[in-house]
């Protein structure tokens, strides 16, 4: 089992006040908050569907499903160019340059969105990431034949968290000896920098010097990988600018590690705690378990993406002023209700199940199909090898929060 005794980017948070009324005043770092968010967006939804609080340079949260459907339309007057639920203080933010975004798509807004989604969704369509399914396939086996005879592990350190790094890894096409690296990094800037802002903006630069440094590789040295198929991309008939394409390479690392395995650990945590849910997928057909991926993501959508207003808007009797922060809480969404029959309950077989756990809009996550391959894959392979198993101490698993939630450590028993 992989040492969790010390971690290199987990310094103390600040301390914080408890929350006094949820209305006005919610925390999304409060322990309750990140543990089970469920029964404060199930008050908001009906007492303040669009609530708003002065905590972190303040922001408002919408609860409602329709909501979220429109404000996610609201573009580009709620601009995704800050996509992170706390901004970065003004003398931490990198001026200059050429103006590119550097996450884009994700967080650019039109015309730059259209242009950067178009150059890279041809990567991510299912047949583009065949090669990563048979490569997941035997790292989730790899990773399973080193803990297996030990009668348990850390589902989350030693499981969930080792996949998408290397994934991504190798669709990038660069040293799967980095992933301890990238895992700090990611956190760095997703999980521990989002209180600590100076964390923040060190994981930021080390991440973009070391793709600059990729991206110069491959315009020299081109290989068999995405960054150098970016590098050879053009758009209006010039090729992506270096900076076009380490912001894309930035997005594949920081997006799409976290965010995939959260969303496998809190199957994993879900399964270890509902025996008849673990059972019933042990056996499972292809149907059933297209459907239990859809709804496990549903159910425990990771991620709040963030907007900021271009200028003063009115949506639903609430004015947002110019710079105010609203946070799209696609997880709160996706247990309204009135969209989901039985919205509390994982339904492993939902038949309906529109949820907008990658998003809506323009904005939906570009690497959807990836992110649904490595959750189906890793989750057919632990049911396959480990059919039976449990927390092995409940009071011992911990949640990260914020920005995207899951399980950051998960103990668990075989047998």
């Amino acid at each position: 089992m992989t040492d969790t005794s010390t971690d290199p980017v987990a310094d103390s948070v600040p301390e914080r006040c408890p929350v006094s009324d949820l209305a006005t005043d919610y925390d999304i770092f409060d322990p309750d908050y990140v543990r089970d968010p469920v029964p404060a967006w199930t008050e908001l939804r009906e007492a303040c569907p669009i609530a708003h609080t002065g905590r972190y340079g303040g922001s408002w949260l919408p609860t409602r499903y329709e909501d979220l459907q429109a404000m996610a339309r609201m573009v580009p007057v709620l601009s995704s160019k800050s996509p992170i639920v706390i901004d970065m203080p003004r003398e931490l933010i990198q001026e200059g340059g050429t103006g590119y975004n550097a996450a884009a798509p994700i967080s650019a807004d039109p015309p730059e969105q259209g242009w950067t989604r178009r150059a890279l969704l041809p990567h991510f369509t299912p047949r583009a990431i065949a090669p990563q399914t048979e490569y997941t396939e035997k790292l989730c086996n790899a990773l399973i034949d080193g803990f297996i005879d030990n009668g348990g592990c850390d589902a989350a350190v030693d499981y969930a968290q080792q996949i998408p790094p290397r994934v991504i890894a190798q669709k990038l096409g660069v040293d799967e000896d980095m992933v301890d690296d990238f895992i700090e990094w990611v956190r760095g800037v997703l999980e521990l920098g989002l209180q600590q802002p100076e964390l923040r903006a060190k994981y930021r630069d080390i991440i973009r010097a070391y793709f600059a440094e990729q991206v110069a590789d491959r315009r020299i040295n081109p290989g068999d990988d995405l960054i150098t198929a970016l590098c050879q991309t053009e758009v209006d008939g010039e090729l992506l600018p270096d900076e076009v394409v380490i912001g894309m390479c930035n997005l594949q690392l920081v997006a799409g590690i976290d965010t995939t395995w959260s969303s496998i650990g809190s199957a994993l945590w879900h399964f270890a705690g509902h025996e008849d849910d673990r059972r019933r997928m042990a056996d499972a057909d292809d149907d059933l378990w297209d459907t239990a991926v859809e709804e496990l993501l549903r159910f425990y959508s990771p991620v709040t993406m963030a907007r900021n207003a271009a200028e003063d808007v009115e949506y639903g009797g609430v004015t947002f002023r110019k710079g105010d922060k609203i946070l799209m809480n696609f997880p709160g969404a996706n247990h309204d209700p009135d969209v989901f029959e039985n919205a509390g309950e994982v339904v492993l077989d939902r038949q309906r199940n529109r949820h907008i756990a990658f998003g809506a809009g323009i904005h939906r996550c570009a690497g959807s199909n990836l992110a649904r391959m490595e959750m189906q894959v890793a989750l057919r392979t632990w049911l396959e090898r480990i059919p039976e198993f449990t927390l092995s101490d409940p009071g011992a698993v911990t949640w990260a929060g914020g920005q995207v939630r899951g399980p950051r450590i998960l103990p668990v028993t075989f047998g």
